[in-house]
C-alpha cells in the first residue's frame, strides 16, 4: 500500500509498514532450488527429490507445473507429472492445505482423466 507523504509525516511507523511484504496467506515460504522457484519449502524438497529419482533412472520424463483442461474453462496445474519405474503416469501436487477449489478440480480432474491425484 502506498501514503502520500503528509500521511506519513504524521504517522512515520506507517513508512515501515508500507516496505513489508504481507505475510503468505497459508504461511508458506517461497523457495528456490536449483534456479527452480517453489510456492513453499515443501513443494520445493519433493521436487528435489524427484529430480535426484530422475538421475537415478528411478523415474522419468519429469514435468514440472504441468497444466490440464477441465469442464468448464477451468485449469488444474500439477505440481510435477512423471512416469513411475512401470512407466505408468503420476500426478503429484504438493498440498499444504486442501482448498474447496482444489478438491473440486480434483474430482474433475479423476472424472475427465480417470486418475487420481497423488498427494503429498
Amino acid at each position: 500500500m502506498t501514503y502520500s507523504d503528509d500521511v506519513i509525516k504524521l504517522n512515520p511507523e506507517l513508512a515501515k509498514m508500507a516496505d513489508c511484504k504481507p505475510a503468505s496467506k497459508y504461511k508458506n515460504v517461497r523457495t528456490e532450488v536449483k534456479g527452480l522457484r517453489f510456492d513453499s519449502g515443501k513443494e520445493a524438497a519433493e521436487v528435489s527429490k524427484l529430480i535426484m529419482l530422475e538421475e537415478r533412472k528411478q523415474i522419468f520424463a519429469l514435468r514440472l507445473q504441468v497444466r490440464f483442461p477441465l469442464p468448464g474453462g477451468i485449469v488444474y496445474v500439477a505440481d510435477a507429472v512423471y512416469l513411475d519405474e512401470k512407466l505408468e503416469p503420476v500426478i503429484l501436487d504438493v498440498k499444504g492445505v486442501r482448498t474447496r477449489e482444489y478438491k473440486l478440480k480434483k474430482k474433475l480432474f479423476k472424472e475427465t482423466y480417470g486418475k487420481d491425484i497423488l498427494e503429498i
